[in-house]
């Protein structure tokens, strides 16, 4: 059976600044504010990769006991880059470094002072899973560590000074209302006579987007990520683009992908590209927000979104290139020299000295970083690190020009910034201690998503991405489709089983359909699950070199779906 692998080509690059645009090397729209000019940074991000994604055939196939691959299309996702080239970091004597330290934060005004958590009060209502305070109360990205532990690689230097920065780069976050009126996306180069889709990760294929409410605010970053962000409190769902333009009138995106917003903000193994970020999460995840940015806390409530260049991160030969909570990483992480995957939390000691920060926004910064730190969601070129803020935030740390003061407490967070190991346990966005976050041993790693073909009957199936099941129309005859191209196996290699593990596989079905599951080894069928109805689950040794073959068949009674979960066996 042939294999296909799956590599999406996304990029994400943060708000950089020139200080002349015949500088911004084809950056056109970089910010023109001098004070951030100064602190420009050359920054791209080059997420995940490019993917060779099979096509529904309506070719048939003999007896499904072995089933043939069916024939395929690829699709790959377009890779880019956009440079804007800043200023040089000075030659500068080294920066002494704070012994990392496993002590508690306590420096912070906290509603349990046992606990030393920071309560969220920026939305008022402290209300998770909204526009405003994104994902659920126990997401990683509104939980803090207690007692972390730290690794000792340093972040090096490279071309330009830290930053943190919104503009050309970043994204903006919109929110949609009930009354707005629904919006079709299509792929870029679509003419009035030939509509191309816009590639979807999660289904596996290009496909026509359209979201039921698009708010008239929306306006992509300027760069040529064209990031935004739609939030819509109806379907709780965060829309996530990249390269979204209007052209001709019509609007254009190259990619999409969608996340829950009262879910974990990541990824899991089984929809686990969820936003334009090169770990699998949406550009506003962790993003310094408008609202937050004068909102009278000491320190921002939810951990902060960075990324790091190539002399940080790690190649994947020997340290992953990433690591749980990310899903993915950049597809050319073998040109990495750092020792970092993403994925990772890094955090400043709670022995950082802030006292001789004057700049309030930077303090603030500092502040989080020791608190609930910044996950290492994304690659740029030449900066050692970026943190993104929400477009047209106003946010900038260098309001009256270049300042050589902000620049080396930028240098010193660098050289005092480490990757949190492990923790003794975790402080939710409630305040309530959970457990210690390793990487979760029941999570489902089977997606009916991509490579369906019509092997037997008339009627019509596909993969629903909102609701994950594979979906037929109504029939009153048996119609059975097949993906014999291992697509639905997930590819996040830290939720890959282990050969002589046993997995559980059960399935949910409504109106009468059925799932069979074939499991390979090389050539040689090891299991076979026969057809399954809703509600039945079989145990199943995993093999070497495993691979999956999927059958699904119709209710005739109308319409009827099915999808099914595969997770470790206790």
């Amino acid at each position: 059976m042939t294999l296909f692998s799956r590599t999406v080509t996304v990029q994400v690059v943060s708000t950089l600044l020139c200080t002349s645009l015949a500088a911004c090397g084809g950056g056109g729209g970089a910010d023109t504010n001098s004070a951030n000019a100064a602190l420009a940074v050359s920054n791209v991000v080059t997420p995940t990769p490019a993917v060779s994604v099979p096509t529904a055939s309506s070719s048939g196939a003999s007896n499904p006991s072995p089933v043939s691959t069916a024939p395929t299309a690829s699709v790959n996702l377009p890779a880019t880059e956009s440079v804007v080239p800043g200023l040089t970091s000075p030659d500068a004597t080294s920066v002494s470094q704070p012994e990392p330290s496993s002590a508690t934060p306590s420096a912070l005004p906290s509603s349990n002072p046992s606990l030393g958590q920071t309560t969220p009060s920026s939305t008022g209502d402290g209300v998770f899973g909204t526009y405003l305070r994104p994902y659920a109360a126990n997401s990683l990205w509104n939980s803090r560590p207690l007692n972390p532990v730290f690794g000792t690689f340093v972040i090096p230097k490279s071309s330009y000074f830290p930053t943190v920065a919104s503009g050309a780069y970043s994204t903006g976050v919109f929110l949609a209302t009930a009354t707005d009126a629904p919006m079709t996306v299509v792929g870029p180069g679509s003419t009035a006579t030939n509509t191309v889709g816009v590639a979807d990760p999660d289904s596996g294929s290009n496909r026509v987007i359209t979201l039921p409410r698009w708010p008239a605010s929306v306006l992509p970053a300027s760069g040529t990520d064209g990031h935004a962000d739609i939030v819509d409190p109806v379907t709780n769902i965060v829309h996530s683009f990249w390269q979204l333009k209007q052209q001709n009138g019509r609007w254009t995106a190259a990619m999409y992908s969608w996340s829950k917003l009262g879910g974990t903000g990541w990824g899991d193994p089984s929809h686990y590209y969820q936003g334009a970020r090169a770990v699998g999460i949406p550009a506003s995840a962790g993003l310094i927000r408008k609202h937050e940015i004068k909102d009278g806390l000491a320190a921002y409530p939810h951990a902060l979104a960075m990324s790091l260049t190539f002399n940080g991160l790690a190649n994947g030969d020997g340290t992953p290139a990433y690591v749980f909570p990310a899903t993915s990483a950049d597809n050319s992480a073998a040109a990495n020299t750092g020792a970092i995957p993403q994925g990772s939390l890094l955090m400043l000691p709670p022995s950082f000295d802030s006292s001789g920060i004057a700049n309030p926004d930077l303090r603030k910064i500092v502040e989080t970083l020791k608190l609930y730190g910044a996950y290492v969601v994304d690659r740029n070129t030449g900066t050692p690190f970026v943190i993104y803020v929400e477009n047209d935030a106003g946010f900038n740390l260098m309001p009256k020009g270049w300042d050589n003061t902000v620049a080396d407490q930028l240098d010193k967070i660098r050289a005092s910034l480490r990757q949190v190991t492990s923790a003794q346990s975790w402080i939710d966005g409630n305040g309530d201690m959970i457990a210690a976050r390793n990487v979760p041993q029941s999570m489902n790693i089977l997606s009916m998503r991509g490579g369906w073909y019509r092997q037997s009957g008339t009627g019509t199936g596909d993969y629903d991405p909102i609701t994950q099941k594979f979906s037929f129309a109504a029939t009153t005859t048996k119609t059975v489709y097949v993906n014999a191209n291992n697509t639905g196996l997930t590819p996040v290699k830290w939720a890959k089983p282990k050969a002589g593990t046993y997995l559980n596989l059960t399935v949910s079905a409504t109106g009468g359909a059925k799932l069979r599951l074939q499991v390979k080894s090389g050539d040689t069928f090891t299991h076979d699950t026969w057809d399954l109805v809703d509600g039945k689950s079989v145990r199943i040794l995993w093999p070497e070199n495993a691979s999956l073959v999927l059958i699904a068949t119709s209710g005739t009674s109308g319409a009827s779906t099915v999808k099914a979960e595969l997770v470790p066996s206790n």
